[in-house]
């Protein structure tokens, strides 16, 4: 992945991660921002309609344009899927192998799945259905969305991310959160790839309407 090496989830956020334990010690943890509701049902099976393996859905558009995004309740796929509908482009759903259930998100249960993971980095590891979507060669330009989980980047999206070779293409990096700002999750994320000419990144709240993601958009020129 050019001349930079690619580093590891655990290089680039162990300080981080020490700081967000230490604020929830002290009462402050951020929650993360995408609560379950509409993506995963409670047996934790996909209901988003994306049906293929690896959740990727194509449409109208060149083919030189992807939105690659994890979304926890339906906030970031909304997000998602207003971008590939004003670019007429493909999106590409990061799904977990073993998806998150409503309990596996229950941030306010200490013994839920999100919680451990949170405590344990070793446990953020998660395996995807499927990391390259397909043609990824053809894309030229990525937006990568993510939900913000105690101020870092839902870690399911880490494996997508260190997992391609973003060489060549231009990042947009997107979130939704609660009230947390993008912060350094993007820049973090930039580091985990290693490659790629990585932008600002854009945060949305959740209930960021349509034209505020196709302002965005609009704006980049594409």
């Amino acid at each position: 992945m050019d001349a930079t090496p690619t580093l590891t989830r655990r290089d680039f956020v162990a300080g981080t991660l020490f700081s967000a334990a230490t604020l929830a010690l002290a009462g402050c943890s951020q929650a993360p921002a995408d609560q379950p509701s509409s993506d995963q049902g409670a047996s934790g099976q996909n209901t988003s309609g994306q049906g293929a393996p690896g959740g990727q859905a194509s449409t109208a558009g060149d083919g030189t344009v992807l939105v690659a995004y994890f979304s926890g309740s339906g906030n970031t796929a909304r997000v998602a899927e207003n971008i590939a509908d004003d670019l007429g482009c493909t999106t590409f759903q990061v799904l977990p192998t073993e998806p998150y259930t409503t309990e596996d998100l229950t941030w306010t249960d200490p013994d839920s799945r999100v919680n451990h993971e949170h405590d344990n980095e070793s446990a953020r590891d998660i395996p995807l259905e499927q990391v390259t979507p397909d043609n990824w060669d053809s894309y030229d330009t990525v937006f990568v969305g993510y939900p913000i989980w105690w101020g870092i980047a839902a870690w399911p999206i880490d494996g997508f991310v260190a997992g391609n070779d973003f060489s060549g293409k231009t990042v947009y990096p997107f979130c939704t959160s609660t009230s947390s700002p993008v912060g350094d999750s993007a820049a973090q994320l930039a580091q985990l790839a290693g490659t790629g000419d990585w932008k600002e990144g854009m945060r949305f709240s959740g209930g960021a309407s349509e034209q505020d993601v196709r302002t965005w958009v609009d704006g980049l020129g594409l």
